[in-house]
């Protein structure tokens, strides 16, 4: 499983707050809250970013209240992978449940700028920084992780062993 694109580019402690501010936690339709991915702390978000298109933050991202609806709203705006030097453990976990791909990797998101073309073999862990022609090594999923996010999410997978 590989993932491509460009790269937009976050700081330290992102929290869930101002991926999905709480005001537009009443609606339940992930493509209404993907409209107010990011809104603010990036108003133009919504707007740079192109199906497939790749995140890459600082420490700790995702922090903050313990809502399914963070990595809800960036996946269904359309981020493939979210890069980071370290997430909240409620995050990664909540993206693990939903089929959405996250990597730790300190170095890459250290070294990987905004704008740069970002290629990510999740069976792996190789992060390319195609622009810098560099190369980073995260910690591969799991094969049951990795087919957990193929079918897009924990239910999905437990339904799937289900029917064999």
């Amino acid at each position: 499983m590989k993932a491509q694109g460009t790269v937009l580019k976050y700081g330290d402690n992102v929290d869930t707050d101002v991926i999905i501010p709480a005001r537009y936690l009443n609606s339940f339709d992930a493509k209404e809250l993907a409209s107010h991915a990011m809104v603010d702390i990036d108003p133009t978000f919504v707007e740079r970013l192109n199906p497939g298109d790749i995140m890459v933050a600082g420490k700790n991202f995702g922090c903050g209240s313990s809502r399914e609806h963070a990595p809800l709203a960036l996946k269904t705006a359309g981020v493939s992978c979210v890069i980071a030097q370290s997430f909240a453990r409620i995050f990664y976990r909540n993206s693990i449940n939903i089929g959405f791909a996250i990597l730790e990797c300190p170095e890459a998101a250290q070294d990987i700028d905004e704008g740069n073309q970002v290629e990510v073999d999740f069976d792996t862990g190789i992060i390319k920084n195609i622009t810098k022609n560099k190369q980073y090594q995260a910690q591969p999923f799991p094969e049951f992780l990795q087919k957990m996010i193929q079918a897009n999410g924990l239910v999905n997978y437990v339904n799937e062993k289900k029917r064999g």
